[in-house]
């Protein structure tokens, strides 16, 4: 079995090194010539090819960014068959993978909707994911050889991802309001008071690492999580709730990606840059 990935982040990356199988690589950012992306191919053993050659896979993992994840499809549909099955492991609204899934199976290959559950460092490929889409029941088993803890969330494209929107909401939602109330506080000058209440109030969250985890993932990943909760906004909104709650979560994450802090210890250090960083770019 060829394996192949459409889009060559971090994810992508994460479960090639996992699953230490030769594959096949496309990156929108070949088209570029981005000789750093072709040596981050090349250097784990993936080969990289146009968008076509991604044909010779029986087995292709879509692993772009949210926003992208149908657009980055559309030119590999003319060149899927039979046989072959499409992995979306973006993290994007049931809508989004409804349509995708469609796309697909019209072109005549199979489309499996697979949700990643967790980071995926430090366990590669074995990062709990959720599975949903006609063939996830077959394939289930091949999925769990091969390494992968994989659980089957519904029939239908849509269900296992609609589990991770969800929550989503909560676990970047709680990320956001700890940096910015943190960042409140220091511009407040009750940073101290703040963080003890806050200590004394959740004392399981030990506040030490929790705050301090709080700020490298959204400084860190702010720009992907921002994708994300847009994709969480459209979920809710297709329920009839509060999309814009996500969007606002959304709006913070990408002021935090863009702030382009790296984070320090202690944490006091990490909330002051990033804090002169916003102030001085409050629309970033």
């Amino acid at each position: 079995m060829k394996i192949g990935f459409l889009g060559y982040g971090e994810a992508a990356r994460a479960f090639h090194e996992g699953l230490n199988e030769a594959v096949l690589a496309y990156d929108i950012l070949l088209d570029g010539d981005d000789d750093g992306m072709r040596e981050a191919m090349k250097s784990r053993g993936a080969t990289p090819v146009a968008i076509a050659g991604l044909a010779d896979a029986d087995w292709i993992f879509s692993a772009v960014t949210a926003d992208q994840s149908l657009l980055a499809v559309a030119p590999l549909l003319p060149h899927l068959r039979p046989g072959q099955l499409l992995i979306d492991i973006n993290s994007v609204s049931p809508g989004r993978k409804r349509e995708t899934a469609a796309a697909v199976e019209a072109a005549g290959a199979g489309y499996l909707d697979m949700a990643v559950m967790a980071p995926v460092h430090p366990k590669n490929h074995a990062t709990p994911v959720l599975l949903a889409g006609e063939p996830a029941e077959r394939l289930l088993p091949q999925l769990l050889a091969l390494g992968f803890s994989a659980s089957i969330a519904g029939a239908e494209p849509g269900a296992a991802t609609a589990i991770k929107m969800v929550r989503s909401l909560f676990v970047k939602g709680l990320e956001a309001i700890t940096v910015e109330t943190l960042l409140a506080a220091r511009a407040s000058g009750c940073f101290d008071e703040i963080l003890a209440s806050l200590s004394a109030s959740y004392p399981g969250l030990d506040w030490s690492r929790f705050a301090a985890y709080q700020f490298e993932r959204t400084t860190r990943h702010g720009h992907r999580r921002a994708a994300e909760m847009r994709e969480s906004g459209a979920t809710l909104d297709a329920l009839g709730l509060h999309g814009a709650l996500a969007r606002e979560i959304a709006a913070v994450q990408e002021a935090m990606g863009a702030a382009g802090v790296t984070p320090q210890s202690p944490l006091p250090d990490t909330v002051q840059q990033v804090l002169a960083r916003r102030v001085a770019k409050p629309d970033a």
